[in-house]
This record gives structure tokens, sequence and C-alpha cells, in this order.
């Protein structure tokens, strides 16, 4: 069952700046090998549903290592029989306007 999977995780309590805690997520979601974008807000990972969830849990593992508050929100797209929609929804609003929008 594929699934897209929006997910922000961030520490509480570390101060104004968290990139350094977000930077060791993306590792980990990028070397999960699953199709991913990162954006401001948070990142969105398609794939199976328990691997997308596996790279969620790595994630929160990691930061709980030296976090001991964490705020985490998940959102979930689940569409029968679909594939490459991390790609696929954009393009398909971009036929729709006859132009590129920004990523």
């Amino acid at each position: 069952m594929s699934v897209l999977l929006e997910f922000s995780m961030t520490p509480i309590g570390k101060g104004e700046g968290v990139s350094k805690y977000v930077s060791r997520s993306i590792d980990i979601i990028s070397k999960s090998g699953l199709e991913y974008r990162a954006n401001p807000m948070g990142t969105v990972i398609e794939g199976d549903w328990d691997e997308a969830f596996a790279v969620v849990k790595k994630c929160f593992q990691r930061m709980q290592k030296d976090c001991n508050r964490i705020s985490t929100n998940v959102k979930i797209d689940y569409r029968k029989g679909a594939k490459h929609r991390i790609t696929g929804k954009i393009e398909s609003v971009e036929k729709r306007l006859g132009r590129k929008v920004k990523k």
C-alpha cells in the first residue's frame, strides 16, 4: 500500500534554530531509498506504508537520544494503485496551469 506521508519533527527546548536536528532526519530519510521532497515546513515521503512509518520512527528514535520533548506532525494521503504521486501531483497542476510552479 503506497502512501504519500508528510511529516515534521521538531525538538522543543533546543532554541530557535533546529537545523542540526532536521539535517539528521534528512540524512535518515535520504539513506532510506524512498522518494522524498524536503520543504521549509517538513518532508514528504512516498513509499509503502510500513517503510514510510519506519523512516519516521528512525527519525524519532534518533532525535529522542538528545531531546527530552519532540513535537511531531504526520499527514498521510493514500490512493489505491497510484504511484509516482510525489511528482505526479505537481505535474498535474502544472499541466492545468500551462506553466511550471515554484518548488
